[in-house]
C-alpha cells in the first residue's frame, strides 16, 4: 500500500495553483475540470512521480470551521520536506511568503510554518538527526 493522494483544503482553487507552483515550486500534474471545480494536483520537481497533492475547494460545510480552528491553534495542515531549511525560509521570505514559526529546532528537525494564503499552514521540516 502506498500514498497516492494527500489533499489540502483551498478557498480557491486558481489562487492556490498559483501559490503552490509560483512560490514553492510545484508542478501541475493533473487539472481536469469538473463542473465548478478542478481534480488539480500538483506533485514536487523533485518527485514528479510521487504523492500527490490535491488543491481540494473547501465546499463541505465542515471546511470552514475546521480550517478556522486549525489555524487558531496554529496547526499546520500538511508537512513538506526540505534540504536546507534556512535557504527555503529565505527563498519564499523574498517571494513574499508570510511564516507563523521562523526556523526553530524540534527534536530531530528543524521547522517553519507559513501561511499558504488559502487557509491553511503548512509546515516546512529538515530533518537534522545523523547530519
Amino acid at each position: 500500500m502506498r500514498i497516492y493522494v494527500m489533499s489540502v483544503l483551498v478557498d480557491d482553487q486558481a489562487k492556490a495553483l498559483d501559490f503552490y507552483t509560483e512560490k514553492l515550486g510545484f508542478i501541475v500534474k493533473h487539472d481536469i475540470p469538473m463542473g465548478a471545480h478542478r481534480w488539480l494536483t500538483v506533485v514536487s520537481k523533485e518527485a514528479p512521480e510521487g504523492t500527490e497533492l490535491l488543491l481540494e475547494p473547501s465546499e463541505h460545510p465542515a471546511a470552514g470551521p475546521f480550517k478556522s480552528a486549525l489555524v487558531n491553534d496554529g496547526i499546520p495542515a500538511a508537512s513538506f520536506q526540505v534540504d536546507d531549511l534556512k535557504k527555503e525560509f529565505e527563498r519564499l521570505r523574498q517571494l513574499g511568503v508570510e511564516f507563523t514559526v521562523e526556523p526553530m529546532d524540534a527534536g530531530t528537525v528543524r521547522m517553519a510554518v507559513f501561511d499558504d494564503t488559502c487557509g491553511n499552514l503548512i509546515q516546512l521540516v529538515e530533518m537534522v538527526e545523523g547530519k
